[in-house]
């Protein structure tokens, strides 16, 4: 009987310790996808600042505030995150970067 409780213990274990390596791989997986997808710190040139600030202020109803922080924030990151929101772990720099209040500067 404690045999049995032992190796069912360990399948269960063995089980819940695959699941967080799962994980862990997935999200490294996400992470090298968004790398390689030309996103990053200095990944842009100066000039391509306009243009992605229009696809990442597209879906906002605060289109002109928006696109002012954004061409600001790339103009000193070298970088927009991909995506119409979120993803600013791409740019540390582009997420890093605060208001005097403490709030996110750039969208």
């Amino acid at each position: 009987m404690a045999m049995a409780k032992l190796v069912c213990f360990l399948l269960l274990a063995l089980l819940g310790i695959s699941m967080a390596a799962t994980q862990v791989m997935a999200k490294e997986e996400a992470r090298n996808q968004l790398d390689s997808g030309g996103y990053g710190p200095g990944s842009l040139k100066s000039y391509q600042c306009p243009s992605q600030c229009t696809r990442r202020c597209s879906q906002t109803q605060y289109h002109k505030p928006c696109m002012f922080f954004c061409q600001k924030c790339c103009a000193k990151c070298l970088c927009v995150p991909p995506g119409f929101y979120g993803n600013k772990a791409v740019c540390p720099c582009y997420n890093n970067w605060k208001t005097q209040q403490g709030g996110p500067k750039c969208p």
